[in-house]
């Protein structure tokens, strides 16, 4: 194993840059959870080899994508990651060296790993400034093998970054992407659509159930004050936790949400300030 002081070998290093970018196709094209324990022993692994991986970023090694990656995979699973791998970003003079702003690829994940900033990581938040403002050039995408593609991922990224994105949000722009990029894994996009549909299928037929629930209210003679967002608070509990399995815990969640819903309408519309009061000791009775 090797530790913080010792460089990885180039073998070992491209290895590792194909798993790390296998890691983070899959947890974008939303299929992450089907393989939760073999990403976490790969991340794990990646950690146990230390600060070592892809030092080599200069104009010439271009290890800028996978350091960047490797610095966002191992911080949204929970393991530590410094941002000492980018102070060779730097010059004498503190401002970011030219070639950055060239490479395209690094200057995306580089951007997509500084919003993993804790408080205080300078060189974190000065990099979040610098890609976005060169992103938005226009000549970032020059030379690009696919530059309609390149250019739409950007802009989604700078609307929606990775970690701050809705996970089936994400998974749907990605679907799209890796379909325009005929270099990606062709089985595991296939795999990821026909994910995608039936988890979607799974979460239309939840609404369908819950809306049964709802109507039964008859909001529009019982509560015509109340709120009809039923989709809304169901998509909430969609954005929290998507996966199949959680089935039960969304629908009971959405339903909570409604019922509390036409309790705050109904004392917006109509309780007095003493009703309220009894109305509040109820609840913390119950």
């Amino acid at each position: 194993m090797l530790t913080n002081e010792v460089k990885s070998t180039g073998d070992e290093e491209a290895i590792i840059a194909d798993k790390l970018r296998l890691v983070d196709a899959v947890q974008r094209l939303g299929i992450g959870y089907h393989f939760e324990p073999e990403i976490e022993k790969a991340l794990e692994k990646v950690h146990d080899m230390g600060e070592g991986l892809f030092t080599n970023i200069d104009d010439k090694g271009k290890d800028l994508h996978h350091a960047a990656l490797r610095f966002r995979l191992l911080r949204q699973q929970g393991f530590p990651a410094s941002q000492d791998a980018f102070r060779k970003l730097k010059n004498s003079e503190g401002r970011f060296k030219e070639w950055v702003s060239r490479d395209r690829q690094g200057l995306l994940s580089l951007y997509e790993a500084a919003h993993l900033a804790f408080n205080g990581e300078d060189i974190l938040d000065e990099a979040l400034i610098f890609a976005t403002k060169n992103l938005k050039s226009p000549s970032i995408i020059q030379h690009n093998t696919n530059p309609n593609s390149f250019q739409k991922q950007i802009d989604f990224a700078l609307r929606f970054p990775a970690w701050k994105c809705v996970p089936r949000s994400l998974a749907r722009h990605s679907i799209d992407f890796y379909s325009e990029d005929t270099s990606q894994n062709q089985k595991l996009l296939m795999f990821a659509k026909m994910d995608f549909n039936m988890v979607q299928n799974l979460h239309q037929q939840e609404l369908y159930e819950i809306s049964g629930w709802w109507r039964s209210f008859d909001l529009a003679t019982n509560f015509p004050f109340a709120r009809e967002r039923l989709v809304e608070s169901y998509y909430w509990n969609v954005c929290v936790y998507f996966e199949p399995k959680y089935r039960l815990a969304r629908i009971i969640n959405t339903k909570i949400y409604r019922t509390l819903s036409i309790l705050d309408d109904t004392c917006d519309n109509f309780a007095t300030y003493e009703e309220l009061q009894a109305l509040s000791e109820a609840i913390e009775r119950f």
